[in-house]
């Protein structure tokens, strides 16, 4: 019974939680338009940095997509398949929608085909380690026209970062992101308030916080000769 308690009032480690990164939207951009789309490598690499960017897909979501998940007419959307086998709608930008479908076109796959939509050279699905290699080939291509770039930690989970981001500085609702997200909580999702220090800039500016005067108040010759003839 004492070993007991003692085991239950041994407190939690104590660690720093670190804050969420993503990509500004120019960098982002610059990324995504890296790859050669004038080579069929070029034209995947580019429709899946672009499907990840502007769904906010886990990669084991993305690389699971097949063309039954996708619903090219109005409106465009596409199924995920996220953890625990559930599943959540995605509404898909027009410039997705049309690169998925170009895609999709020139596989020859058929549209209710559950073939997965992105694979490697040999036709195989592409695995995690697939897509951080084409990630990380593509960003090492982009640092040389944005070298800041090499100062940046990039993986497929800061496009969905990103994508969370863009979402909270657009105005919509911490509900609303983490639906979209998947995120099992809503506490997950307020990672992206804590390290949006813009959004905490703008709140200071609305703060109605009285001027203060920054030099010691001196009394004048009259109230310092009065004080003396008492």
């Amino acid at each position: 019974m004492g070993l007991t308690s003692r085991v239950l009032g041994i407190q939690g480690k104590r660690t720093t939680k670190r804050l969420v990164g993503y990509l500004p939207p120019e960098d982002l951009n610059a990324i995504i338009a890296t790859p050669d789309r004038t080579t069929i490598q070029g034209r995947r690499d580019h429709a899946l940095l672009l499907f990840l960017a502007r769904t906010g897909a886990r990669v084991s979501e993305a690389i699971a997509v097949t063309p039954v998940d996708i619903q090219i007419s109005w409106p465009p959307q596409v199924l995920l398949r996220g953890k625990g086998s559930k599943e959540r709608t995605v509404p898909l930008a027009k410039d997705t929608a049309e690169v998925l479908k170009s895609l999709i076109n020139e596989r020859k796959i058929i549209t209710d085909s559950q073939a997965p939509i992105f694979v490697n050279a040999r036709a195989r699905p592409l695995t995690r380690y697939g897509v951080i290699h084409i990630l990380r080939r593509t960003v090492e291509k982009t640092t040389k026209v944005r070298p800041l770039l090499t100062k940046t930690a990039i993986s497929p989970h800061t496009f969905r970062h990103s994508m969370g981001m863009k979402l909270l500085q657009s105005g919509v609702d911490l509900t609303t992101i983490q639906v979209w997200l998947g995120h099992e909580s809503v506490n997950m999702t307020h990672q992206y308030v804590e390290a949006d220090l813009e959004m905490k800039r703008q709140a200071l500016e609305k703060c109605a916080t009285p001027e203060t005067n920054p030099m010691p108040y001196r009394p004048p010759d009259e109230v310092l000769a009065f004080l003396e003839s008492l």
